[in-house]
């Protein structure tokens, strides 16, 4: 009885994940050619236990692997499509410069396109000039927004939280939280402006209706700007952000006035 005891005891060392210490131990317990079965049958069941621990951190090493992300999936030939920061740092600024001014070039183009959309509504701006105190708030607006979608989106494309797989849903979501919030903003924005600022009840009517159409855009071309980066290869990290900013200024800026003819003539105000 003491010996099989001892032998329990000896199992003990299977736990601490050590089995050739525990069969040392049960070698130098049983000693006698009664045991010599035993001692067969426990080294047997000792060895399956090694080759199930050995099997077991192979697959944990396999799953580690597997969920680690890898950069070459969000960008385009294996390559990282956000700039990495060793690299960053290694780079003069004129490199960096070189390397943004001809995006910025060709969003700045893009942004001349307000100015030609301010042109053709010049008659409504000038029968209500209450309408051009908010182009700077709705455009900034609709930059926050969008601004915090593209920075959303790139950092789960750099975690590997989501791909380009992901796409449809991630827009989606994005587009009817910016509708959301872009109400609940206008629910206020608009009594404050008639209330607290003086504003007529029409044009404070156009901006609280303004608001959740330029939040959809924004918040819809900024998570589907850094997916069609990654898809084509380009560095979201400089180009999502600025081409953001371009569209929804300019689609923003016609929505704003579109929909200020259509109030205006909900109210019988004449243009």
């Amino acid at each position: 009885m003491l010996r099989f005891v001892k032998i329990l005891s000896a199992f003990a060392f299977l736990v601490s994940n050590n089995p050739s210490l525990a069969l040392k131990n049960i070698e130098s317990i049983i000693m006698t050619k009664n045991d010599a079965s035993v001692l067969r049958e426990l080294k047997e069941t000792i060895n399956r236990q090694k080759e199930e621990i050995s099997n077991l951190k192979s697959q944990l090493k396999g799953t580690k692997r597997a969920s680690t992300p890898s950069h070459g999936a969000h960008g385009g030939g294996g390559e990282e499509s956000i700039e990495d920061i060793a690299t960053y740092l290694k780079k003069p600024f004129y490199a960096i410069a070189f390397k943004r001014v001809g995006w910025l070039s060709i969003f700045l183009v893009s942004l001349s396109f307000t100015a030609v959309i301010m042109n053709g509504f010049e008659h409504t701006l000038e029968r209500q000039i209450e309408l051009a105190y908010f182009v700077p708030l709705l455009a900034g607006h609709g930059g926050n927004t969008g601004g915090q979608t593209v920075g959303t989106v790139l950092s789960a494309l750099s975690a590997g939280s989501i791909s380009v797989r992901n796409a449809p849903v991630v827009v989606t979501k994005e587009a009817l939280s910016g509708l959301m919030a872009g109400t609940i903003l206008g629910m206020w924005v608009g009594p404050v402006a008639h209330f607290g600022m003086g504003i007529s009840k029409h044009v404070s009517t156009v901006i609280a209706l303004t608001i959740p159409l330029v939040s959809a855009i924004a918040a819809t071309l900024g998570s589907i700007i850094p997916f069609a980066c990654v898809a084509l290869g380009l560095d979201p990290s400089v180009i999502a952000a600025p081409a953001m900013t371009s569209f929804v200024d300019v689609s923003g800026l016609m929505s704003y006035f579109l929909i200020a003819n259509q109030v205006f003539k909900l109210f019988g105000i004449e243009l």
